[in-house]
């Protein structure tokens, strides 16, 4: 069965009132025939219907276990953080989302874990930031906002020789474009507020395990610390997903042609893309990604945080705004926005340049989109046109 059909079909229609839409549960409680006879259902910060379709069908999607659906991509890590215990070490891809950071250095390690940052596009790095306390390998692949790409496969083998478990976060890809578990990871995570969900109107996070155990381990933590996902942001996370094959293809689609417009144009240094030959891992991403995602990067020549809020206040179609994923295209400056808490050395040190801007390629017309930020990146021009002005 082909991508498109299969993901139609693992909604289901209701069984009881042959709905073609999931209905929508919005019930704290579940009458019992019995204590402890019941339809499957007692209490919905343990289980709901509505929640459930969405569970199951992520699960399906990533070919996992067993899936969870959380009220937040944060708190989906929090519950799989929760996994540790005090004197644990995570070694984390060093690229990392601004949020990510936070929660390992500002929260986690006052419970005495410790994060090792490490730049895990490099498996000699991997093999060598190692230790016998290292119980999780915490991956973003690609990253956040430099799309680096690591090796999962090769990774999940290192994890298994030592014991320790795999992370993926798989926000940025999806399943349709790349499945960790299949590559080996035991856990991956989705931001479900992005690509999944897809409108802008879900904040949601979802997480996927390999087994049993780690499924049971999950199931206790989101139910014990009760934060769930509600039966409304489930459901729109579910009709969501009926469209993410159209969307995610016309949206890489364009991100391939604004990425390689980008590469062209002589105020703009780098450009960070996966499917453009230049890119350090893009064989990596050829390898084990579907297509390449609707994420795009670049930092500009005149390397400062002034031009790269000029840009961005300049665009028209782009807008401003935190997050990505959503059908309209937006632009953020990292450095101000989304990595603003994280230490300028260390944002520096993993590549994260001053004018990095990162593009959420939507559905628009790619031409339209290309003219938006000719006319943004025009605005650092002299208006003789000729030289690139570079503002202290």
């Amino acid at each position: 069965m082909k991508t498109a059909t299969q993901l139609i079909h693992s909604i289901p229609v209701d069984e009881l009132t042959g709905a073609i839409s999931v209905p929508i549960y919005q019930t704290s409680t579940f009458v019992q025939e019995s204590p402890g006879i019941n339809k499957g259902f007692e209490f919905s910060r343990a289980n709901n219907p509505t929640r459930k379709v969405l569970e199951d069908l992520i699960c399906n999607l990533e070919e996992g276990f067993a899936g969870f659906a959380f009220a937040s991509g944060m708190s989906a890590i929090d519950a799989v953080l929760k996994l540790l215990k005090s004197g644990d070490e995570i070694m984390a891809v060093e690229d990392t989302y601004g949020g990510i950071f936070q929660i390992f250095n500002h929260m986690f390690e006052r419970f005495g874990i410790k994060v090792n940052f490490v730049d895990t596009s490099n498996i000699d790095k991997v093999l060598a930031a190692i230790t016998p306390k290292t119980k999780v390998i915490w991956l973003e692949s690609p990253t956040n906002p430099t799309l680096k790409v690591s090796d999962i496969k090769s990774i999940s083998k290192i994890a298994k020789q030592h014991d320790i478990l795999l992370v993926v976060d798989n926000t940025f890809s999806t399943p349709l474009l790349q499945q960790p578990l299949t590559l080996g990871a035991d856990i991956v995570i989705h931001s479900a507020s992005k690509y999944l969900a897809g409108h802008c109107d879900v904040i949601a996070g979802l997480v996927v395990v390999n087994s049993k155990v780690l499924a049971d381990q999950i199931r206790y933590n989101q139910n014990i610390s009760g934060s769930i996902l509600s039966p409304f942001e489930a459901w729109l996370t579910i009709r969501g997903i009926e469209t993410l094959y159209l969307r995610l293809e016309k949206q890489c689609s364009n991100a391939s042609t604004i990425a390689n417009w980008l590469a062209t144009h002589p105020a703009i240094d780098k450009v960070f893309y996966p499917g453009l030959a230049t890119h350090k891992n893009h064989h990596i991403a050829r390898k084990q990604q579907k297509n390449y995602g609707a994420l795009v990067s670049f930092s500009l020549k005149s390397d400062n945080i002034k031009n790269a809020i000029r840009i961005v206040n300049a665009t028209k179609l782009f807008k401003l705004a935190e997050s990505f994923g959503g059908v309209k295209s937006m632009l953020a400056h990292p450095a101000t926005m989304t990595h603003r808490n994280i230490p300028e050395d260390f944002r520096k040190k993993s590549g994260l340049q001053d004018s990095c801007i990162r593009l959420s390629i939507g559905i628009e017309d790619a031409e339209d989109l290309i003219n938006d930020l000719k006319q943004a990146l025009d605005k650092l021009n002299h208006p003789a046109g000729k030289q690139i002005t570079v503002l202290q």
